[in-house]
């Protein structure tokens, strides 16, 4: 079987299973969370080299306050427990989005985070949050034109991979393969840059119940298709 070597997630349904189970929202998230260790490691036995996931977005601040807060204070539990999990796991994280409109104790966690694992040479492990792909690009077009201004770059000199360097995700590859989970069908502000030549697997399955057979079944599924750039399959 052909492992993707970079797979993306929108780790999506957590309050509906949660509602399903007759538990508040935020309790999916936290088994939502506990999901996300089991995933890490399945995906590296399979041999999948770099994992993203979308785990706040830009727009999630627009949920209720009590959604929010539960959510902060989740990612600060997890963040501490990932900083051992990176260690026994020799797992390398990255943080993608922008870290500024979080509290600073959760900054200075993410920054610990990093920093910790850096060294690391197994999984690399990238964390998207308060991550929205448009504020991504806009943040790296100021920085561009920044440097254009300061003469560090000429713009007849902008190609797609200079400008790939101004983005979160500049020592990443592009992903091979997109899984959104729990049935939803759109992209919701992901990695749009990024995703240009991925293949996209949706799947009915709420995230909390997205386990590694069905990770194989989405690999599976990317094994299926033809990958051409530029091009489609029987062309």
């Amino acid at each position: 079987m052909n492992i993707p070597q970079h797979v993306a997630i929108i780790l999506d349904g957590n309050g509906r299973w949660a509602k399903s189970k007759g538990m508040p929202r935020n309790y999916g998230h936290v088994r939502g969370a506990k999901n996300l260790e089991k995933i890490c490691r399945d995906a590296y036995d399979i041999g999948i080299k770099y994992l993203t996931v979308y785990l706040f977005s830009t727009e999630n601040w627009k949920r209720s306050r009590e959604e929010v807060d539960g959510l902060m204070k989740l990612f600060r539990s997890y963040t501490k427990t990932c900083i051992k999990t990176a260690r026994e796991n020799n797992m390398k994280v990255r943080v993608l989005g922008d870290p500024t409109a979080l509290a600073d104790d959760l900054q200075e966690s993410l920054k610990e985070l990093v920093e910790s694992s850096k060294n690391n040479t197994g999984l690399n492990f990238n964390l998207a949050i308060n991550y929205g792909s448009r504020d991504e690009i806009v943040r790296a077009i100021r920085q561009l034109s920044q440097d254009c201004v300061d003469g560090a770059v000429k713009p007849e000199d902008i190609t797609e991979d200079l400008f790939s360097a101004y983005l979160d995700t500049r020592e990443i590859p592009d992903p091979d393969l997109l899984i959104r989970t729990s049935g939803e069908l759109r992209l919701s502000n992901y990695l749009l840059w990024q995703l240009a030549y991925s293949e996209f697997y949706f799947t009915e399955v709420p995230w909390p119940a997205f386990n590694k057979e069905e990770l194989l079944k989405a690999i599976e599924k990317y094994n299926g298709r033809e990958r051409r750039y530029g091009g489609v399959k029987g062309e």
